[in-house]
């Protein structure tokens, strides 16, 4: 039985659920990217079954953000997946603050060791820095999924680096994610 995961590329495309910007790059359009490339690799082994939220570039989820968000943890409950994985790229005031995260629900959980192993993927493969699994309760997409869920922040676009890393190798960010999942399956 495949191991079945949702993959959601957070925010829309245009106003509604929009994401943060920053060194030319739009948030919606790199966790596309990233998405896609993850949803691929996975695609490619049996071991996995895959859905995404967004299917092309272009799509927007929901009317407002509430209803984003909503449909996006629907689509993964109605699918019964087996873990979820929200991608996005953060921002900062301060264009120094750099690195990767993975928000989860509490820590100890499944989705809290699941978020080690993909945190550490990103950070050996990307090389960012490594800025710890946290916990969130309070994110929507956490607290509303009926299966171990994680979101997964790539990096800054407000910090030239980061940003550099997700324009020029989105690959290597996707590929450590999914090497993360392997070590995380003992695959």
């Amino acid at each position: 039985m495949a191991i079945k995961i949702f993959i959601d590329q957070g925010h829309n495309p245009g106003l509604i659920n929009a994401g943060a910007q920053g060194n030319g790059l739009s948030e919606e359009a790199v966790n596309f990217t990233v998405g896609s490339m993850l949803a691929d690799l996975l695609d490619s082994n049996p071991q996995f079954a895959v859905r995404t939220s967004r299917m092309f570039p272009a799509q927007v989820i929901g009317t407002n953000t509430t209803s984003s968000l909503h449909e996006r943890v629907n689509m993964a409950n109605y699918w019964d997946a087996d873990y979820f994985i929200s991608i996005h790229s953060n921002t900062n005031e301060n264009p120094r603050i750099n690195g990767s995260e993975v928000y989860v629900f509490r820590r100890g959980s499944q989705a809290y060791y699941l978020g080690e192993e993909v945190l550490q993927g990103i950070v050996e493969n990307a090389g960012t820095k490594d800025n710890l699994v946290r916990t969130n309760p309070s994110l929507y997409v956490l607290r509303a999924t009926r299966m171990p869920a994680i979101l997964v922040e790539l990096g800054y676009l407000s910090n030239a680096q980061d940003a550099a890393k997700l324009r020029n190798d989105p690959y290597s960010f996707a590929y450590g994610i999914y090497s993360g999942l392997l070590n995380y399956f003992n695959l």
